[in-house]
């Protein structure tokens, strides 16, 4: 039922706060009244318990799809160096730069306000991680992975962590970058690729 579906989708959006690093228990204001799938305290914290184990790389972070901006928040909160937020939604982009000033982080990252195919058009730097947390109605993302795959923004030791509906099936492959670690947290699945030379 649409009208369950948004009561939780509420409900998990007005609990959320950073789980750990300097900015440990800082709550985050959320978007009201829309309709974007939030990543729960359980996905975060295995997402970024994966990257602690794969990677010391957080100069660079991309967070697509941002939404509140809660996974870029939580990998500065954690020691990322600079994270650029990618959200086409006006209203999302002003609650990231509020918890971006709430949280410390302003000097540390830029918001673009526009769609991720557009900002994949115009980003012209290689980040060391790279988060998708993208609508789980969206059955394109694929085809966004495979653009992403092969853009600038992907380097030889970048780590590429993509969300996903366990309905919706991603590749092992999406030439250069190649599945290395696939978790299932009730109805969120983590895809973690990196390049394949990295295997």
């Amino acid at each position: 039922m649409p009208g369950v579906d948004f009561y939780l989708v509420s409900v998990l959006y007005l609990r959320m706060r950073v789980i750990a690093g300097s900015a440990k228990g800082h709550r985050l204001k959320v978007p009201k009244g829309t309709i974007t799938r939030p990543a729960t305290d359980l996905v975060r914290g295995a997402i970024f318990s994966i990257l602690e184990n794969i990677t010391e790389d957080w100069t660079q972070v991309l967070d697509l799809f941002s939404g509140s901006g809660a996974l870029g928040i939580e990998a500065l909160s954690r020691g990322a160096g600079w994270v650029d937020f990618v959200e086409r939604e006006p209203r999302c982009c002003a609650i990231i730069k509020q918890n971006l000033e709430k949280t410390g982080f302003a000097a540390q990252a830029h918001v673009y306000c526009c769609s991720v195919a557009k900002a994949l058009s115009f980003l012209d730097k290689e980040y060391s991680i790279i988060l998708m947390d993208p609508p789980y109605s969206d059955s394109s993302i694929g085809n966004l992975v495979a653009q992403l795959a092969t853009s600038k923004l992907v380097g030889a030791n970048s780590i590429l962590v993509v969300t996903h509906s366990p309905h919706l099936s991603l590749d092992s492959t999406y030439a250069p970058l190649k599945l290395i670690k696939e978790h299932r947290h009730g109805d969120s699945c983590i895809a973690v690729y990196e390049k394949g030379d990295q295997l």
